[in-house]
């Protein structure tokens, strides 16, 4: 194939405000400062309030805006680091932490992606703890931790839906931390914000957030799976002392009914 050059797509006018007002915000005001009201905005920048408002809006869901009604629209604070790896962040059945607030739990069949990624059998009972992490007293992730029935020996039946502060939800928790672990193997995607996490998060369904998944393991095998929605317009995600992911190898489970 020729080389040759791609066409421009035409900035759309909402975005080119953005940057614009981005700039403005860095060189004029400082955290927690209040906007002008959009009518004197709209008015310095010669635009459309609709214009004005795509912008605003584009700025608030990157988390660099915070409307608060009857105050207006206030410059955020910066994103707060949330620490990630285990040795900060704590293995995740340390019933003390106070990072963590468990929200439920429900004891279920495994689907088919739970299974696979626990190297399971599908229908397998899985007992799931829905949790949220706390960082100075603000909710900045939801959380749905699933482990395997088998890797929990003796383990009382779990009711299907549980409050969070029961015995269910503990009793998992603490025979989880009794184990140690052996490796971890965590990834990080962007996605949006589901309906019943946004609920949670407390923002509107569609939010971009930090998707963590992260596998343990205890003896050679797969004891935990969590999935952790993060906030992506007030956290960032941090990695050891370094700032780099650090990450030890989890074997791949094995297909179920193949050979040892």
């Amino acid at each position: 194939m020729g080389q040759g050059q791609l066409a421009a797509a035409p900035e759309p006018k909402y975005w080119h405000l953005r940057t614009v007002l981005v700039r403005t915000i860095d060189a004029e005001f400082s955290t927690g400062q209040v906007l002008p009201n959009e009518r004197e905005l709209a008015s310095r920048f010669g635009v459309a309030r609709a214009t004005l408002r795509q912008a605003l809006d584009q700025l608030e869901l990157e988390g660099r805006l915070v409307r608060r009604r009857g105050i207006g629209t206030l410059i955020a604070a910066p994103r707060v680091g949330v620490p990630v790896s285990r040795r900060e962040e704590g293995w995740p059945g340390a019933t003390r932490s106070q990072s963590w607030r468990s929200i439920d739990c429900v004891s279920a069949p495994a689907s088919a992606q739970i299974a696979l990624a626990l190297g399971i059998a599908p229908g397998e009972t899985v007992h799931t703890v829905r949790r949220l992490r706390l960082v100075q007293g603000q909710i900045v992730a939801t959380e749905s931790l699933h482990v395997p029935d088998s890797v929990l020996p003796q383990l009382p039946a779990v009711p299907r839906v549980v409050g969070g502060e029961g015995e269910p939800a503990r009793s998992v928790l603490r025979r989880l931390e009794r184990l140690g672990i052996d490796g971890e193997s965590r990834s990080v995607e962007l996605g949006v914000a589901e309906a019943d996490q946004a609920v949670l998060l407390e923002r509107p369904p569609g939010t971009p957030v930090l998707i963590v998944t992260t596998q343990y393991a205890s003896a050679g095998r797969l004891v935990g799976l969590a999935v952790s929605t993060y906030r992506a317009d007030t956290c960032k995600l941090t990695f050891g002392e370094t700032g780099l992911v650090e990450v030890t190898a989890v074997e791949a489970p094995q297909p179920v009914g193949a050979a040892s």
